[in-house]
């Protein structure tokens, strides 16, 4: 019997994400497990998109940044003085939090990931934005599998949450 995707039930999905004009961000197909019903796994709007479809169904929607990574935030761009960092320093790698700040509050960050995206010998930048902020993104979903969770596996993920 085939279920249709519903709150507390197990769902395996494969997605293609798209940028606002069409072109590929991450090449090929994703596959993705998540329990349906509000946990957080996945945005609001892909989960209202898959309620009721089964197994071999197929959706497709456009998120605006607040649907997905938020807007792009320029004052989560900072500068940091480049010798707080490893030798091998390379753009692309990230830091929780901002290295060598004196009596900044920890919490103030929110357990940021900082990504450097440029640096010189003297400074580096590190952007706490996500990678995907500010853009609109187009989902291409297919339902694989659907099945109902176990009580014990609906607890897990209500602790998680928390």
């Amino acid at each position: 019997m085939t279920l249709p995707v519903a709150a507390n039930h197990w769902v395996q999905v494969r997605y293609r994400l798209f940028d606002s004009q069409g072109q590929e961000i991450e090449a090929g197909e994703r596959e993705l497990t998540y329990l349906h019903g509000g946990y957080g796994a996945v945005f609001e709007r892909i989960e209202e998109a898959l309620e009721g479809l089964q197994a071999g169904q197929t959706a497709s929607l456009y998120l605006e940044p607040a649907d997905s990574f938020g807007d792009y935030e320029p004052d989560l761009v900072r500068l940091a003085p480049r010798d707080l960092f490893p030798d091998d320093l390379e753009a692309g790698m990230s830091f929780e939090g901002l290295p060598g700040e004196e009596g900044v509050d920890a919490s103030d960050d929110d357990g940021l990931i900082y990504t450097v995206t440029d640096f010189t010998d003297d400074t580096v930048v590190l952007d706490g934005n996500h990678p995907l902020a500010g853009m609109g993104l187009r989902f291409d979903l297919r339902v694989v599998d659907v099945r109902l969770a176990s009580e014990e596996e609906i607890e897990r993920e209500q602790q998680a949450g928390e």
